[in-house]
């Protein structure tokens, strides 16, 4: 029994893939490489993730597998890649389970592009030489995936802040901004370009891009000359044009002449564009450069005020365009501002908790005194307590309970006189308004009233009386009521068998189950059993023949007999054999048959499984053709 013991000990409870044994009945384990290069690379993965956060790494408890799975499964989901893995309640799991584990990891690593392969054996059989470098990769990744998400979950919550929440910082910037946004206006109004000339209507078009840029900056007072592009362009054809020649101007001469030479052709051109401008209209009604004077001297203080104003709104201009230029130092000044206002609410807070305490002291000392008092007070009782009780030992007991016997009715008879009294006192009342009511009515009550009175009295008795025997009717049928619900309750409806029917065939199954592995386990137990008579058999054999195989060898006589009983003992090793061949030859007949009368059931459960499928379909159109029916007659 102790070895039966052992077996079922082997295999866990519950696991889908059970433990697998080898030819002598021992459990095979999974090769793992235990060297020190793979101590060295284990402690350095468990230091990757705790420095990445993985904690649980730290737990002394959990296997090697378990840790770095448990780490590559948890950088995986850092990541935002969905792996349908939950090690929190798995460890020390089986070999199917470590296998399916495994495989699922060794699956999402591609979709993260990670450039180290890995194998599941390699898991499994914890070589941390080549899991190393991918633990490494996924930390690494995982510490991004944080930070990226964590600036982006930082900038949700200061957008989500900002949209209740505003600071003082922020609103006296709000103040600011649309007094600067009118100053900014004002000085584009007033210093908007104004059109000076226009091109007249008979003067030829312009054909080049450049032209028609210049004569639409001429139109409002600007004068540019040619771009560089331009002037590079006409170097280089200057260049060109005198590479062909025999001798080139000196360098300095050359560049002198060129600029000259193109000035004059600005100004050339801008003569040409303005021979074909008209002046604008608008231009006649301007002041003269007299009137201006005049103007400047007679209001000198307003012209110097205006000119101050403007400089405080270039100054704050500035200091606005600083600001937002150095936005930095603009969030530190905010910062600041937050945490002075802050350090002024805790201020507040501690002075009004200062206050609480000063009143929660206050209360405190006064209960204080308080229990004080009732400590002396419940001291003195039980003093007195004590006294009361020394006198009450010294004293006689029988007198002493006649004494508690009369002080007890003595307080009883008290307190039925003062209910006795307020009952007299309520009937008083009561009789009092009686007579009032009396006095009240006019006469005395006539016969006819009597005789009506006795036939109202009759008849409310007589109603009474029938009441009385309808009520004891109707509880009556109540009982027989309840007793018949009770009995339709205690038969079971269709729902309830087919519920009962499920559950009897879940519990079949379970038991089956059950059943099912139990057999396995008698079976190996036997076939260990068997196998080791035979082992134990074989070793005695051996055993005697290395004893006498010496003492054979002395003699010829001996050595044919050690021989012929070699052979006998190998015919009987034979015969074993063949007997065991036949019974092996028996049970796989047995097999077959078996197998054959499984499959006869199979093919009669599918038809009752179809009849009775085929009878619920005939029930429903019977019932469907019947409601039909009475819908008919009904009708």
């Amino acid at each position: 029994m102790a070895a039966a013991s052992s077996v079922f000990h082997r295999v866990r409870t519950g696991s889908k893939i059970g433990a697998q044994y080898d030819q002598d009945g021992n459990l095979i384990q999974v090769e793992t490489r235990e060297d020190e290069e793979q101590s060295v690379k284990l402690a350095e993965i468990l230091e990757l993730l705790l420095a990445a956060g993985y904690f649980r790494a730290r737990i002394k408890g959990l296997s090697p597998f378990d840790k770095v799975v448990g780490g590559m499964t948890w950088c995986i989901t850092t990541c935002n890649f969905d792996i349908d893995v939950d090690l929190l309640f798995q460890e020390n799991s089986t070999i199917g389970q470590k296998i399916a584990l495994t495989e699922k990891i060794v699956s999402v690593l591609p979709k993260m592009k990670c450039p180290h392969r890995l194998e599941p054996h390699q898991i499994q059989g914890l070589d941390f030489i080549h899991i190393f470098p991918v633990i490494q990769w996924l930390v690494k990744r995982a510490i991004e995936t944080r930070e990226e998400m964590g600036d982006y979950v930082r900038a949700y919550s200061i957008s989500q802040f900002s949209k209740t929440h505003k600071l003082p910082e922020d609103e006296e910037f709000l103040q600011r901004k649309d007094k600067a946004v009118r100053a900014v206006l004002d000085v584009l109004e007033v210093y908007k370009p104004q059109r000076k000339y226009r091109r007249q209507r008979d003067a030829g078009e312009l054909l080049d891009e450049e032209s028609r840029v210049h004569s639409t900056l001429l139109e409002y007072g600007r004068r540019y000359g040619f771009s560089k592009q331009s002037k590079q362009d006409k170097v280089d054809e200057k260049k060109g044009s005198q590479a062909g020649g025999s001798q080139a101007a000196p360098p300095g001469m050359s560049e002198v002449s060129e600029e000259e030479n193109l000035q004059a052709a600005e100004e050339m051109r801008i003569k040409t564009l303005m021979t074909s401008m008209a002046a604008m209209v608008n231009e006649e009604g301007k002041l003269t450069a007299s009137a201006v004077g005049q103007i400047v001297g007679l209001q000198s203080e307003e012209i110097k005020q205006i000119a101050s104003e403007y400089a405080e709104k270039q100054s704050e201009l500035s200091s606005e365009e600083r600001s937002e230029r150095y936005g930095p130092l603009q969030q530190h000044r905010r910062a600041l501002a937050s945490l002075n206002k802050q350090i002024q609410q805790k201020k507040k807070q501690l002075e009004e908790l200062q206050v609480k305490h000063a009143e929660v002291k206050k209360g405190s000392d006064e209960a204080k005194r308080n229990l004080m008092e009732a400590t002396e007070q419940s001291e003195k009782l039980d003093r007195e307590l004590k006294s009361l009780d020394e006198m009450e030992e010294q004293a006689d007991s029988s007198l002493l309970e006649k004494l508690r016997a009369l002080v007890t009715m003595n307080e009883s008879l008290k307190q039925q006189e003062q209910e006795f009294r307020t009952h007299c006192r309520e009937e008083m009342v009561r009789l009092q308004q009686n007579i009032e009511e009396l006095k009240t009515e006019s006469g005395q009550d006539t016969d006819e009233e009597k005789e009506r009175n006795q036939l109202i009295d009759k008849q409310y008795n007589t109603d009474r009386e029938k009441l009385q025997k309808i009520r004891l009717l109707m509880a009556r049928r109540n009982r027989e009521i309840a007793i018949l619900q009770r009995k339709i309750d205690e038969v079971p409806s269709r729902a309830e068998l087919t519920q009962y029917q499920k559950r009897f065939i879940e519990l079949y199954s379970q038991v089956s189950a059950t059943h099912k592995e139990t057999k396995q386990f008698f079976t190996l137990y036997n076939t260990l059993d068997d196998k080791k008579v035979y082992l134990e058999k074989e070793v005695n054999l051996l055993n005697s023949i290395h004893d006498n195989f010496q003492q054979a060898m002395s003699s010829s006589a001996a050595k044919d007999q050690f021989l012929r009983q070699m052979e006998q003992i190998v015919e009987g090793i034979k015969q074993s054999r063949i007997k065991m061949e036949k019974k092996k030859q028996e049970n796989k007949m047995r097999r077959d048959q078996l197998n054959d009368e499984y499959l006869e059931l199979l093919d009669k459960q599918r038809l009752y499984f179809k009849t009775v499928k085929d009878f619920k379909e005939e029930c429903r159109k019977n019932e469907m053709l019947l409601s039909k029916l009475r819908a008919k007659g009904a009708s």
